[in-house]
């Protein structure tokens, strides 16, 4: 099965075609740029280079947050978009999953770390079981202080992984001590290839009512309902 897959929900722009077990393609980019920009772009290039159609693509695969707000929207909105067009199923995949996957051969427990400001951080707890990757805590946005004592109440070793892990990597180090680790910055970035493999096999969702994961709501909307209900 063709998959395309579709990350923007953080910095990175990532982009990738799949063909069963193979990688037909991929494009990663970690820059601050504008996603609702260059993503179009980008599919429409990696299709061409591969030698693809859209009509050739068998289902989209897309992070759906947490992240950027802005971020997760336009991939969400792009992968909403070519799915209706293309009629084929449409699967959705949390962002923090996608970045875990990377600790592939880690022996512990995975967490991904986004930066949600005002010492929170969006997380989840992953550990690979089988070669397969399970979610043993829910995504949540969390105080980091809190997050690293229940972790390390676990008393087992543990493998940070994300591109903001330096923000609070004094803090983490300084908390959990040797059960803590730091994946290689090589393994920070979300792969594209691995978003569609984790969502190769997951069940479609509904093209309509599909909706992005921001976990909480965008700083502006908080604000909004907070005065309506004042």
């Amino acid at each position: 099965m063709k998959v395309l897959s579709i990350d923007t929900s953080n910095y990175v722009l990532g982009i990738a075609i799949t063909d069963g077990d193979k990688v037909v393609g991929e494009f990663i980019t970690n820059l601050p740029k504008n996603h609702s920009v260059r993503a179009m772009p980008a599919i429409e290039q990696l299709l061409t280079e591969c030698g693809m159609k859209p009509n050739d693509v068998e289902k989209i695969v897309v992070a759906k947050g947490p992240g950027s707000y802005t971020g997760v929207r336009i991939g969400v909105t792009i992968a909403k978009t070519l799915a209706w067009s293309l009629q084929i199923p449409l699967v959705g995949v949390s962002s923090l999953e996608v970045v875990a996957a990377n600790g592939r051969y880690f022996n512990g427990c995975l967490v991904p770390i986004f930066d949600a400001r005002r010492g929170q951080v969006y997380t989840g707890l992953y550990k690979y079981e089988e070669q397969k990757l399970v979610c043993v805590e829910v995504d949540q946005i969390v105080l980091l202080a809190d997050w690293l004592s229940e972790l390390k109440r676990k008393e087992t070793p543990v493998l940070f992984i994300g591109n903001d892990v330096t923000i609070h990597e004094e803090k983490i180090k300084t908390e959990l001590a040797d059960l803590a680790y730091v994946a290689p910055y090589t393994d920070w970035n979300p792969r594209p290839s691995e978003l569609a493999m984790l969502g190769m096999n997951k069940e479609p969702e509904d093209v309509h009512s599909f909706v992005p994961n921001y976990i909480r709501l965008a700083e502006a909307e908080a604000n909004w309902l907070g005065k309506r209900q004042g």
